[in-house]
């Protein structure tokens, strides 16, 4: 939503009013919900500008649950949110104040924050609030994590592996999923391959190098430490996971060969750096690296238990 935008604020009071939403404690729900009501194409207002023609909007979803409205901001999706909504934010978390308050520590050159609300103010009591015309409007999803997930079991099943699809909307944090997913790889029945869909956050303790996906795999590594005949895959569809510069990795039972090292280098958020050097002291390779793969549906998590060689 980001690449395609129409402010209804010059740049430096939406500059400010973000800085202040940041600072509020508001929730990024309600941070977003403010700041789709002052953008001229988003939550139906594309929709809105080309009325009364008919639209029909092809739809590649980033979203976790595919919700319409998060979609890229939703710029041809009706929405129940209202400028009044926005106001009532604005109000609740004392908005006005945090704008006064920054803008005189900070820079006395800029509007102050007296005016900027005021700006705020009258923009969102001067939009229509005519509801958008539902009827001449096509959403219509064209890729999601569904589909890739899809595509994950026909080619497990490809392969001879007995395949599920748990989830397409696995969230939370990155290093619990990796507990969790290493706990229903050791459950796994064999020869049984479980893909589940989504994305994880991954909150930063330390200065690491590494991403969503790699801290996934990394916890996972440690909790499935020892545990034979199993792989856990994790990548973002995109190629691109956190500042890592890949996709993300793939681990077994024996990839974490000092628990210590590998809980340091999860404790600082360095997943990168752990399996970087791995992959450099050993003939396996554990980081995944597609590049930009130009499609970003969240991402893969893909759970092996497979029979090993007997000798």
């Amino acid at each position: 939503s980001a690449l395609f935008s129409q402010p209804r604020l010059p740049l430096d009071s939406w500059q400010q009013l973000n800085q202040a939403l940041l600072a509020s404690g508001c929730t990024i729900q309600e941070l977003n919900s403010v700041r789709r009501q002052l953008d001229a194409v988003k939550v139906g207002g594309l929709a809105q500008l080309a009325a009364p023609a008919s639209v029909i909007s092809l739809i590649l979803s980033d979203v976790v649950g595919n919700d319409l409205a998060a979609i890229g901001s939703g710029p041809t999706v009706a929405t129940v949110e209202t400028p009044a909504d926005a106001l009532e934010i604005l109000e609740r978390y004392h908005v006005g104040e945090l704008l006064e308050t920054a803008t005189s520590a900070c820079d006395p050159s800029r509007r102050s924050g007296q005016a900027v609300t005021q700006t705020i103010q009258t923009t969102l009591k001067q939009l229509p609030t005519t509801a958008l015309p539902t009827n001449i409007i096509d959403n219509i999803i064209v890729g999601s994590i569904r589909q890739a997930a899809k595509a994950a079991v026909t080619v497990a099943q490809t392969i001879g592996f007995h395949t599920s699809l748990l989830t397409t909307q696995l969230e939370g944090e990155a290093r619990e999923v990796g507990k969790f997913v290493a706990a229903i790889a050791k459950d796994a029945p064999l020869n049984s391959a479980i893909i589940l869909g989504g994305e994880t956050t991954v909150t930063l303790r330390g200065d690491g190098k590494g991403g969503r996906n790699l801290e996934t795999a990394l916890s996972a590594a440690i909790s499935l430490a020892g545990w034979r005949n199993r792989v856990i895959i994790s990548f973002a569809t995109d190629g691109d996971d956190g500042s890592s510069g890949t996709a993300g990795a793939i681990i077994t039972g024996n990839t974490m060969k000092h628990q210590q090292t590998a809980q340091q280098h999860l404790n600082n958020n360095d997943s990168f750096t752990y399996f970087a050097a791995l992959d450099a002291s050993e003939t396996t390779s554990h980081l995944i690296q597609t590049g930009p793969t130009g499609t970003n549906v969240n991402d893969l998590l893909i759970i092996l238990h497979y029979a090993g060689v007997k000798g």
